[in-house]
């Protein structure tokens, strides 16, 4: 994709821009103020059809100004493309009007005609923010791929928030009105489950790799997708026999707490911690400089989602340089073991022992 032209109207500061990009890479220098980030904004715009910046659609209008437009055209696939965004204020709200190539289009047919990605200071909250931005990223990179998927984000939206109307306008809702919702949610619901396992399943290969040639190959990183509803194997049938056997298992708590609480609108993206990322993270825990909140932020997280087999070497790593180290004789036996299993099986350190007791 190849950005053409870029025409701006009553847009934040700009009263009217006419631009034409260079080839390749474009690099926008200026002082504080002068609408670098707006511009960048803009161009977003076209490709989402919303601010990256603002929910506040309205502060996108030039002050004194009814309305504002973004217009632009493009070289992607398909061909050119020329599409236009209007923001217009009304006494009831906000109003955006979309076109593509001179013809009124509804969002979901402007969305994803241009593909952009965003990245600002804000996005390093992915990391440590609440699930809800990388569900947000996910929707946002999903949307612009493949149409069908905001189809059924919108499907799965709209019947969440009517079972959320009607979990909260009785103590017994009416159950054939919650089934009806419920039949939707799986079906919708099913769809996003499958491209956000697809998704994030390729993007892992990609990321490992981009950042392999990063860092020498020094470090790993891996994606991972943390389904709200676990299932066995990344199939439709699969996914869907999950989905609608957790919403009938949640359906009590769900009427007690009066709020939907199975379901992809509670997924996580997972990114679990490298060998010496958890190396250094037990190293500051088992060095008493982490507080106790802390200490069990980490360990409730990591027990949620389920711990990686590089964060376990990564804390062993950490214990074993840390550890007493006793002298023994050269002919004794360790027959310390770690407390069993909890399951009342008979483990290895206990049958060592009375082996040895056997012996005298």
């Amino acid at each position: 994709m190849r950005l053409s032209w870029l025409a701006l109207s009553n847009v934040r500061n700009y009263a009217a821009l006419d631009f034409h990009p260079a080839p390749g890479l474009n690099v926008f220098i200026g002082a504080n103020a002068q609408g670098k980030s707006n511009l960048l904004e803009a161009i977003s715009l076209l490709g989402t059809g919303k601010s990256f910046r603002t929910n506040r659609e309205a502060d996108l209008i030039a002050s004194g100004f009814q309305s504002a437009s973004v217009s632009g055209g493009a070289h992607v696939r398909a061909g050119s493309v020329n599409l236009s965004c209007t923001v217009t204020a009304t006494s009831r709200g906000t109003r955006k009007a979309y076109s593509a190539n001179g013809r009124p289009v509804r969002y979901a047919a402007f969305l994803g005609t241009l593909n952009v990605v965003t990245f600002v200071p804000a996005d390093l909250q992915l990391i440590a923010g609440a699930p809800s931005g990388r569900r947000r990223v996910l929707n946002g990179a999903l949307a612009q791929e493949q149409p069908l998927y905001y189809r059924d984000l919108v499907r799965y939206q709209k019947a969440l928030a009517q079972k959320s109307a009607l979990l909260r306008s009785a103590d017994e809702p009416d159950a054939d009105l919650m089934a009806v919702y419920n039949e939707t949610l799986v079906a919708a619901g099913t769809a996003l489950m499958l491209a956000r396992d697809r998704f994030v399943t390729a993007a892992n290969a990609e990321a490992g790799r981009a950042h392999a040639a990063w860092s020498g190959g020094r470090e790993t990183l891996e994606l991972r997708y943390e389904p709200n509803v676990p299932y066995e194997i990344p199939t439709g049938e699969a996914i869907g026999a999950a989905l609608a056997q957790r919403l009938r298992t949640a359906a009590a708590a769900e009427r007690a707490r009066r709020i939907p609480l199975a379901g992809p609108h509670r997924d996580d993206l997972g990114l679990p911690l490298s060998a010496e990322e958890s190396e250094a993270a037990f190293g500051v825990i088992m060095e008493g400089e982490a507080t106790p909140a802390q200490i069990a932020g980490l360990l409730m997280a990591m027990r949620v989602r389920g711990e990686t087999v590089a964060e376990l070497r990564g804390a062993a790593r950490a214990m074993r340089a840390r550890m007493l180290r006793v002298p023994a004789p050269e002919e004794a036996i360790d027959v310390c073991g770690t407390g069993g299993d909890g399951a009342g099986t008979l483990n290895v350190s206990t049958a060592v022992t009375l082996v040895l007791a056997g012996l005298g």
